[in-house]
């Protein structure tokens, strides 16, 4: 038997409700016990024993067995099978076969279930046909039945007294065992969608920390370039203003419009964090591999010794690819800005078999003083990851003259399908 659960019972019974039923049970089990056993011992006891003292003993002693029917189910029958022949103990045995029956595991025990309630059905099938077929003390004044009505009156009350007990206390236990079973599942679904729950916020705050920063690579890749083109032309603004005030003026022209570029480009990136319409994510419209000629350019207005090298039969990849190495080109010359001013700087655009690649070369700057620009020192990590994530590969590191590489190759399983013939 199971551990008596925590509750307000005594012993082992789990509740005191449970304690109060069974000394009733016991009680009528008892008295009902005492008076057979007093009909049956009255005339017949001899040893100078008072017969209400052996009833008492008898009454007590059932009584005594339906109180621990709970821990050991199989005490109250076994007593009820020493009192049944003597023509009491009814209750008992009603009591203590529904017991057995409901409490045990079936069918780990079905062996000893089967084995006391089939002696129980043929003692008690005995004990009423012997009953009734007894020889009378006094002869009868009608004759009585064939002998085939009393077999079957008693098969009728052996089947009443043991076996319905015994199916009664089969449902009743399986109707517990299910019970108990269902709140189980209940208890383990309720445990596995509470962990579900907690995975789903995982999930979202991972969604939000990735969304986040996505956002973040973006403003930089928008931001970093154009700022950094601004805050060159400023510094050139500054020293030929007394010198050139006509190219000063082309400068500030120039500054001007790079602001304009870069507040256009952030007012597409929140017009698109605005939408809510979820069927497809819309990206900022960004430069693609067409637009690099116009980039670089942009740079050498601003004074860098720059040239662009175009390589290979033009092959049109999917906007990601062709934004992605974009990207790759901006975050390289702006590293060549804040780094290497005054250097040479090669930028190559190769459509190679297994690919597209994109490098920014830049030249040991000598002694050019760098250009005071902020930097968060993100753009690089920003770009590998984005490369990585294709499934292409980026490398960005000295070289052996003193110069800087940045570059990146993506695989050609990005091209964009041609459309079919017409």
């Amino acid at each position: 038997m199971s551990e008596k659960p925590a509750g307000d019972g005594v012993w082992w019974w789990a509740r005191r409700r449970s304690a109060v039923l069974d000394v009733g049970l016991a009680a009528v089990s008892g008295l009902e016990c005492a008076v057979g056993a007093y009909g049956l011992v009255r005339d017949r006891l001899h040893w100078g024993v008072p017969a209400t003292v052996v009833c008492v003993v008898l009454g007590a002693l059932a009584g005594a067995s339906l109180l621990v029917r709970r821990r050991w189910p199989v005490v109250p029958v076994v007593v009820a099978l020493v009192f049944v022949p003597g023509f009491f103990g009814v209750v008992l045995l009603v009591v203590s076969l529904y017991t057995l029956a409901a409490t045990w595991e079936w069918p780990s025990r079905r062996g000893r279930v089967v084995v006391l309630s089939a002696v129980a059905t043929v003692e008690t099938f005995g004990m009423v046909l012997l009953a009734m077929t007894a020889p009378a003390k006094a002869p009868p004044t009608e004759p009585l039945p064939p002998t085939w009505v009393f077999v079957v009156i008693a098969a009728f009350v052996a089947v009443g007294m043991a076996l319905a007990p015994m199916v009664t206390g089969l449902y009743v236990g399986a109707r517990r065992r299910l019970v108990e079973s269902l709140k189980d599942r209940a208890q383990g679904l309720e445990a596995e969608l509470t962990l579900l729950a907690e995975q789903a916020r995982e999930r979202a705050w991972r969604a939000r920390v990735e969304e986040r920063t996505r956002i973040a690579r973006e403003m930089h890749d928008v931001v970093a370039h154009r700022v950094s083109l601004m805050v060159v032309h400023a510094a050139a603004v500054e020293r030929i203003v007394p010198k050139d005030p006509a190219r000063a003026q082309q400068s500030a022209q120039l500054i001007g419009e790079t602001g304009r570029q870069a507040l256009d480009e952030l007012r597409e990136i929140l017009g698109v964090l605005r939408m809510t319409e979820p069927q497809e994510q819309v990206e900022a419209p960004v430069g693609g591999l067409g637009e690099l000629p116009e980039l670089v350019e942009q740079s050498r207005v601003a004074g860098m010794a720059v040239a662009l090298t175009v390589s290979g039969e033009r092959r049109a990849y999917v906007a990601e690819a062709e934004q992605t190495a974009y990207r790759v080109v901006q975050e390289g010359l702006t590293n060549a800005h804040k780094y290497a001013g005054g250097a040479r700087v090669s930028v190559l655009l190769a459509y190679v078999p297994n690919g597209v690649r994109v490098s920014v070369v830049n030249e040991c700057p000598g002694g050019a003083a760098p250009v005071a620009l902020p930097s968060g020192g993100n753009g690089l990590v920003g770009m590998r990851e984005r490369v990585v994530a294709l499934g292409g590969a980026f490398h960005a590191g000295p070289e052996d003259g003193g110069g800087f590489r940045v570059e990146a190759v993506l695989p050609s399983r990005l091209r964009r399908a041609a459309p079919p013939p017409a």
